[in-house]
This record gives C-alpha cells, sequence and structure tokens, in this order.
C-alpha cells in the first residue's frame, strides 16, 4: 500500500524557520546587552584601580627620593582617588573623552543661536568686513 497523504507544506516549514531565526536573534540581543553592562562595569573598576595605583605610585617614590616617609604618599593616595572618582563621573555622565566640546545638538554662533554672519552680503563675509 502507497501512504496517499500530500507532502507538508512548505509554507508551515518557512513559518518555523522564521520563528527559530526570531528567537535566535532576541537570545544574541539580550547577550550583547549583557556584554556591554559587563564591559561598562568592568571600565569603572578599571578607572578607580588604575587611578589609585598611579597616585600611591608617585606618593611612595617621591617619599623615598625626598624621605618624608608617609606624607607624599597619603597625599597622592587622596589625589588619585579623588582622581579616579573624577574619571568614573565623567564617565556616567556621558563626557568622557569630549570634556570643553560642544554637542552637535548646541547651536554655534551667537547667543540667539543665529548665525552672525546671517543677513551679511556673501562678498562681505569672503573679505572679513562685517
Amino acid at each position: 500500500m502507497q501512504d496517499d497523504s500530500p507532502p507538508p507544506s512548505l509554507d508551515k516549514l518557512d513559518e518555523r524557520l522564521r520563528a527559530a531565526k526570531a528567537k535566535r536573534r532576541s537570545a544574541e540581543a539580550t547577550s550583547t546587552e549583557r556584554g556591554k553592562g559587563l564591559a561598562f562595569a568592568m571600565r569603572i573598576g578599571v578607572e578607580i584601580v588604575a587611578a589609585l595605583i598611579v597616585g600611591v605610585a608617585i606618593g611612595y617614590f617621591l617619599d623615598r627620593w625626598l624621605g618624608t616617609k608617609p606624607w607624599f604618599l597619603l597625599l597622592f593616595f587622596v589625589l588619585g582617588a579623588a582622581a579616579g572618582f573624577m574619571n568614573v563621573f565623567r564617565v556616567v555622565g556621558g563626557l568622557g573623552g569630549q570634556v570643553g566640546y560642544r554637542n552637535k545638538s548646541e547651536p554655534t554662533g551667537s547667543e540667539n543661536g543665529r548665525d552672525p554672519a546671517e543677513g551679511q552680503d556673501p562678498a562681505d563675509r569672503r573679505n572679513g568686513d562685517g
């Protein structure tokens, strides 16, 4: 006897494949977000520890050189801790290495947000008259 049932539809197979791909994408997105969070936490820890190590090293070597045993070590420990916390504050605040630069969203030019050369003749702008 021969099985007369029709073969399974390719539409059903396609639907199952799409569902599996969507599930895989959502799992990858979750692991990517977790990795970014871990990297951010590691960066904060490294910022504090590095600043403390540099501060303590400078204080230690100054104390050995000048013979003032604990004073420079303590001073530079405090300065290193302050620098570390300041770096963490910059990282968390989103300033990073862009301190002193304007955001692209801020208007350039005069206080009212207009271009100071606006309304001038183009020939005057090239010559510097205005």
